[in-house]
């Protein structure tokens, strides 16, 4: 009998921001991790990845009609482990996620 060993992870925090001025309401996140979407929650939160592969996310919000604020970022295995979405202020605009430099030491 043969046990797979696990492969290697790391932990990848995203910041979800809502702009403080949005034409809609009651609006959650969808997270899209390697084509699995989540509901996720505005603010911090933390995701396991695979550390030495490619990650795909993608940021999305729903209205119970259509689909908006998009956006989506491959996650190189050396990139920092911090990411930020920023949602758009108007329901047909597409969102911006983007890797948060880490400060010098």
């Amino acid at each position: 009998m043969t046990s797979a060993q696990p492969s290697p992870t790391r932990r990848v925090e995203l910041t979800l921001h809502k702009p403080w001025f949005a034409l809609y309401g009651r609006v959650r996140p969808t997270l899209v991790i390697g084509g699995l979407g989540q509901p996720a929650q505005w603010g911090v939160g933390t995701w396991q990845l695979p550390a030495d592969d490619t990650a795909v996310i993608g940021v999305f919000l729903f209205n119970r009609l259509w689909r908006f604020g998009r956006a989506e970022l491959a996650l190189e295995p050396h990139h920092a482990p911090a990411l930020v979405y920023r949602a758009p202020a108007l329901p047909f605009l597409p969102g911006r996620i983007r890797v948060q430099p880490q400060p010098a030491a």
